[in-house]
């Protein structure tokens, strides 16, 4: 009966949530054009190219063009691993009738917070964030949600509470 009242609930613009093993499953991910693999491809054959230019200056005589070229491929190198290491990051809500679980991703190290769904406080704090809290903890999401919309996923987050 739970699952029925919160599919006709109005989620609007953000999306109807997911529906796993009888909970609703809110996923939100950074907006990436490439992913972590392609980026490694796409690095390996860039560092082949240059090596070989850098070879071929170093074979006619242009010897400080090949350190160059180093240093310029363990520059970008480094850029993209950063860019590699949060281009998964990640926010997920589940919503059941046992618990209000909050998990996100940050560059590898996932963090999580289970709440109890009757006792949940969710509102969207001062910084525009939307704040999920009860039981002395504590938890933030929206950052991959456009700002205008963070106060309708709060408002949809509610409703599927009271609806569980």
């Amino acid at each position: 009966m739970a699952a029925q009242l919160v599919s006709t609930l109005d989620f609007g613009l953000l999306g109807a949530p997911s529906e796993q093993d009888g909970a609703l499953v809110w996923l939100f991910k950074r907006n990436c054009s490439i992913s972590p693999k392609q980026l490694l491809g796409f690095f390996v054959s860039l560092a082949l190219v240059s090596s070989f230019v850098a070879l071929m200056c170093w074979e006619g005589g242009a010897t400080l063009v090949p350190p160059f070229t180093v240093l310029e491929l363990l520059a970008f190198g480094a850029a993209l691993y950063v860019y590699a290491r949060h281009a998964a990051d990640r926010e997920r809500v589940t919503v059941s009738a046992q618990s209000l679980v909050v998990e996100w991703e940050n560059a590898g190290r996932v963090e999580r917070a289970e709440f109890n769904p009757r006792w949940a406080r969710i509102v969207v704090n001062e910084k525009g964030m939307v704040e999920i809290s009860g039981s002395g903890k504590q938890a933030f999401m929206g950052r991959y949600t456009r700002p205008d919309r963070r106060e309708k996923l709060a408002r949809d987050l509610r409703r599927a509470l009271l609806a569980v």
